[in-house]
C-alpha cells in the first residue's frame, strides 16, 4: 500500500498551479495514488461566487483531464469560504495522507500584504504538507 494513497492538492487557479500539478502527477503515478484537486472559492457576493465557481470548475476539469490522460485517478472538490479554514476543514472531514500546494515565492512586503495560506496551513495541518515552489517559467 502506498504511503500517500490520497493526495489533496490545493489549487488557486493561478500560474503557480502548474508546478504543483506536475510534481504531484509524477508522485501519484509512482505511488498509485488518487489525486483530489481542491479549490476554495473566496467571494463576497452571490454573482461573484457563481462566476468564480464556474471558472474554477473549468480550470480543475482541465487539470483533471490532463492527469487522467496520464492514467491517474482524479477527483475534483470545490468549496466556498476562507481558504485556510476550508482547506483544513477538507483535510479533517476526509482521509487524505498528504496536502500539496504551490508557493508563489512572494517577497516580504507581498507576504505581509497578501498573507500566506501556506504559512497558516504549515501551522495548522495535521497531515504532511508538501510545498512546491512555483516554476518561474510558468
Amino acid at each position: 500500500m502506498p504511503v500517500y494513497s490520497n493526495i489533496l492538492v490545493a489549487i488557486d487557479c493561478s500560474p503557480a498551479d502548474e508546478s504543483v500539478i506536475s510534481h504531484v502527477s509524477d508522485l501519484a503515478l509512482e505511488l498509485g495514488s488518487t489525486v483530489h484537486l481542491l479549490h476554495i472559492v473566496h467571494s463576497h457576493t452571490l454573482d461573484q461566487e457563481r462566476d468564480l465557481r464556474a471558472r474554477a470548475a473549468e480550470t480543475l476539469e482541465r487539470y483533471s483531464s490532463a492527469m487522467k490522460a496520464k492514467g491517474l485517478e482524479v477527483r475534483i472538490v470545490i468549496r466556498s469560504g476562507e481558504p485556510e479554514k476550508e482547506i483544513i476543514r477538507e483535510t479533517v472531514e476526509n482521509s487524505y495522507d498528504l496536502l500539496a500546494m504551490a508557493t508563489h515565492g512572494h517577497n516580504l512586503p507581498e507576504r505581509i500584504l497578501f498573507g500566506s495560506v501556506s504559512r497558516a496551513l504549515r501551522d495548522r495541518s495535521t497531515i504532511p504538507l508538501l510545498l512546491v515552489r512555483q516554476d518561474k517559467q510558468s
